[in-house]
């Protein structure tokens, strides 16, 4: 019987992947944790979406029919897309709750510890995040249909739901980044000061020509006063747009002010991320 001699047996492992190749399949790692803990966890999802659910519910049906929108129309179809976007601003809320609880409990410390890639760790959480914002748009939108609102469909519905997406995407890192600076999940949860404001003063639920002069410039220059406009255009329901540049151009700035929000958040979420344990 013939022996192998340890001496010639090759040990080390095979490098048949490039460096590219081992992030994504890190990072794919840390998106099948996140779904599975939303599987494990389906509360989660109801949680996120009972708030906006419950705001479609008080908005259309106990202040709708006081509501104005300008140049007439139902103030459902002219709600239903400013809710969209709400749900997408408020979710780096949760992005930022899941951050710090990772990062309190120990979790990403064994991450950076592990030979993975750094950069999956960031990238993982901004996919689990997009996924779950699609499973969140597409059962408000379900919600919406139920109540009557009556979108136009074609190119116009998948150009809205992606730049909703689009802005999801950009307040993800700042989701992240906010994660990495709080202490803990209750001081996550604070952020919820900071977004309702954000959200109250745009043109989600009130057009901004409605509002005394200095708030309605205010929220005319609100990032996501500019996806709200866009989607409502896109998706064939009332406008409501005034004279400013801004609002006659909203689905440039809605493309826009993602941009300009990732190139501000993500460095600084990479940067605090790698400061992390010196």
């Amino acid at each position: 019987m013939s022996t192998v001699d340890p001496s010639t047996v090759d040990l080390t492992v095979p490098k048949n992947r490039g460096r590219a190749a081992w992030a994504l399949a890190d990072c794919w790692n840390i998106v099948r944790r996140g779904l599975t803990h939303y599987q494990r966890q389906p509360v989660n999802i109801v949680w996120q979406l009972g708030f906006p659910i419950l705001s479609v519910l008080l908005y259309g049906y106990v202040f709708g029919s006081a509501m104005k929108v300008p140049g007439g129309g139902d103030y459902k179809d002219f709600l239903m897309p400013g809710m969209f976007v709400m749900t997408m601003a408020f979710g780096f809320i949760n992005t930022a709750t899941l951050v710090v609880y990772d990062s309190t409990k120990g979790v990403i410390d064994r991450f950076r510890s592990m030979p993975m890639a750094s950069s999956a760790v960031v990238a993982g959480r901004g996919v689990t995040d997009l996924i779950a914002a699609c499973a969140e748009l597409t059962i408000l939108m379900l919600t919406a249909v139920a109540m009557g609102w009556r979108p136009d469909g074609g190119f116009g519905f998948l150009l809205a739901f992606g730049l909703l997406l689009w802005l999801r995407f950009a307040l993800i890192w700042l989701g992240v980044w906010l994660g990495l600076l709080v202490p803990n999940p209750e001081a996550a949860g604070g952020l919820f000061a900071v977004a309702f404001p954000l959200t109250m003063i745009s043109s989600i639920f009130v057009a901004p020509q409605l509002m005394p002069d200095w708030l309605g410039f205010v929220a005319t220059w609100n990032p996501i006063s500019s996806t709200a406009a866009a989607t409502r255009e896109l998706f064939g329901t009332p406008v409501g747009s005034g004279d400013g540049w801004v609002e006659q151009h909203a689905l440039l700035m809605s493309g826009l002010w993602p941009v300009i929000l990732t190139a501000i958040f993500l460095p600084l979420a990479v940067r605090r991320f790698q400061k992390l344990g010196r």
